[in-house]
């Protein structure tokens, strides 16, 4: 296999470097994804925004309304084909769409539960009948969908599930019975994606429409944040559901649900990212207005230093979330351009991309609470009361730490995904392992000098340092993960602080490299000047992933290891990431001074016609 394909495939990244050119940044954006964007970005702006306080009290009936206008407006149809009443686009422009709708709170929840976990099931999974059936309704805003997979004793397990599915004599109909919790727009959905398991041990997806008999609403539970959004229990009690109504095969519903998450933990990174432009937009603002000491506190360089942060590390999720995108167009293009074909194929070529979509979805959230969390503490005692929204914006965040798998969850799977695609000769992983620890090992004996950087993915000269300890980074995440692998052999899945270590290395390592590649394509496009706010931004992000992966590791190792092998592991780590460190101080400075003179997101947003203040400020 060679290193090009091996870099495109799932976790390859971690195995073989990419060039610029190869992956897709907002700075590609179509004419048409474009005009789509704005044409999202307007629609919140304009229709949704002005009512969100009714949205926020929790009358559905607006976000029911705002919902279907959406609809006719062709903006919940992105993802379906248009031999189904869609728009047929590829992720990038959905994804596009995605982040402008997160500007509006609760509603863009409502949205992307429809948009994503509602009705992706159907494209990829439904029959010809099923998709005819329901896919032009949900695309035009007519039905509105939700997504049931959790139960009260089967939340991050969710093949424990205790709903049942019996099918009939005739059979003609299962018959459904249990219950489901904490289900998205499930006040107002006109079609649930249900699971249950077909006599009692075959986990398997169903098409539920909401006037079947012997399906119930609870009523609306109260929450920390994302208040105007629906969230209901579902109780089925003997519900017959036709057998037509059977998505996918009996017994592979958990084919459905994995794959379905994998793209929804990847949108909901992309929605993340949209709050995170509005929350700097926010912050900027208000630190160009606020009076402190007898001047504005955006002339304190501490204000800009928080605003450089949370600029950087927006600007590094926006990188990892558009690269993603491109990925799965990729993976998915054969499916999507016809809209026949689904199934197995399907699940494969999103399955591939597990580990990037579990990658962003915890780097997404984990990325809008730091930058929610210092928009509070730039404005003060502002941010704390609701008269100005941010305690809103601050309430809402947290909730995607637990959205779609916790990130906890998340960081398992990340690890031993990569470790059963290795065991199955599906990456290469192991071998890369092995060379890594022969070369280390030669370079502590003395036999070789100290491992060569390896490609660093790019000729301009900006980013050559960067790239030479990402390829250091990797080779340490890969020396940990054989480390622990030896040592636990087959209880590896018990060893989850050695397991959570390696996720957040792989983690870092894919952000880190896709804001490196980023700017890497800026200064190809746009020249050093141009590209000066996108270099910036990736090196301060690359010097502090740098710490950050130096103390994952050495923590890592100091837990597997004792005595003299301990010294000798934690000496490979130190040569590793032996650097001499950035100039945070003048970048830091430089990125937040570019962000107060644009009073908000600083990089190349063609797809934004204007920045509506989307919260209100003091």
């Amino acid at each position: 296999m060679d290193e090009g394909n091996v870099a495109t495939r799932g976790g390859g990244f971690l195995l073989a470097s990419l060039q610029p050119q190869d992956v897709r940044t907002p700075e590609q954006f179509t004419e048409e994804q474009v005009m789509i964007g704005r044409a999202a970005e307007t629609y919140v702006a304009e229709k949704v925004l002005p009512r969100i306080d009714e949205i926020e009290s929790g009358d559905h009936q607006v976000t029911v309304e705002l919902l279907r206008e959406a609809g006719r407006l062709g903006l919940l149809g992105g993802d379906v084909p248009e031999a189904y009443g869609g728009l047929g686009l590829n992720k990038v422009a959905t994804t596009l769409i995605t982040e402008k709708f997160s500007r509006a709170g609760s509603f863009a929840v409502s949205f992307g539960a429809h948009t994503g976990i509602g009705t992706l099931p159907i494209v990829f999974f439904g029959d010809e009948a099923q998709k005819a059936r329901y896919l032009p309704d949900l695309a035009s805003g007519e039905k509105l969908a939700a997504y049931a997979l959790t139960e009260p004793d089967a939340g991050s397990d969710a093949l424990g599930g205790k709903t049942v599915a019996r099918l009939s004599d005739d059979g003609r109909v299962y018959r459904l019975s249990g219950q489901k919790q904490w289900i998205t727009n499930s006040g107002f959905a006109d079609l649930f994606v249900v699971y249950a398991k077909v006599d009692g041990d075959k986990m398997t997806a169903f098409l539920v429409e909401r006037d079947a008999e012997g399906l119930q609403i609870g009523p609306e539970i109260e929450k920390m944040g994302i208040q105007g959004s629906s969230t209901c229990m579902l109780y089925l009690d003997d519900t017959p559901v036709p057998a037509e109504n059977v998505l996918g095969e009996v017994g592979r519903g958990h084919v459905v649900a994995f794959n379905i998450l994998n793209l929804g933990r990847w949108k909901l990174a992309a929605a993340c990212v949209g709050s995170c432009k509005a929350l700097v937009e926010t912050s900027a603002r208000y630190a160009l207005q606020r009076r402190q000491f007898g001047r504005s506190i955006a002339e304190f360089t501490a204000i800009q230093q928080k605003l450089a942060h949370m600029a950087c590390r927006t600007f590094v999720l926006e990188s990892m979330v558009y690269r993603t995108a491109g990925l799965f167009d990729q993976a998915l293009a054969p499916f999507e351009a016809g809209g026949d074909a689904g199934g197995e194929a399907a699940a494969r070529a999103i399955g591939e991309y597990a580990v990037e979509a579990s990658i962003n979805k915890v780097f997404g959230s984990e990325t809008l609470d730091f930058v929610v969390d210092e928009t509070v503490q730039i404005h003060g005692g502002y941010g704390y009361v609701k008269e100005f929204g941010i305690e809103r914006a601050y309430r809402d965040a947290r909730i995607n730490r637990i959205f779609e798998g916790t990130n906890e969850i998340n960081r398992l799977l990340i690890t031993g995904t990569l470790l059963r695609r290795a065991m199955k000769g599906e990456l290469p992983l192991l071998e890369a392992i092995q060379r890594v620890q022969e070369e280390v090992s030669a370079w502590a004996s003395g036999v070789a000098g100290d491992p060569d950087p390896g490609p660093t993915g790019t000729e301009a000269g900006p980013l050559d340092r960067e790239y030479a300890q990402l390829a250091n980074a990797k080779r340490a995440t890969l020396l940990v993960s054989g480390a622990g692998g030896q040592k636990y052999l087959d209880r590896v899945e018990d060893e989850q602080e050695f397991l959570l270590a390696v996720g957040d290395l792989v983690i870092l390592v894919f952000a880190w490299e896709s804001g490196l590649l980023r700017a890497s394509q800026a200064l190809q496009h746009f020249g050093d000047d141009g590209a000066a706010p996108s270099v910036d931004m990736a090196r301060l992000f690359a010097d502090w992933a740098a710490d950050q992966a130096e103390l994952i590791a050495r923590r890592a190792v100091a837990g597997m290891e004792r005595g003299d092998a301990l010294e000798k592991q934690l000496a490979v780590v130190r040569r590793l990431f032996q650097r001499t460190p950035a100039d945070g101080v003048e970048l830091g400075r430089r990125v937040g001074q570019r962000v107060l003179a644009a009073e908000g997101y600083l990089a190349i947003d063609a797809a934004s016609p204007a920045r509506p203040a989307t919260v209100a400020t003091p």
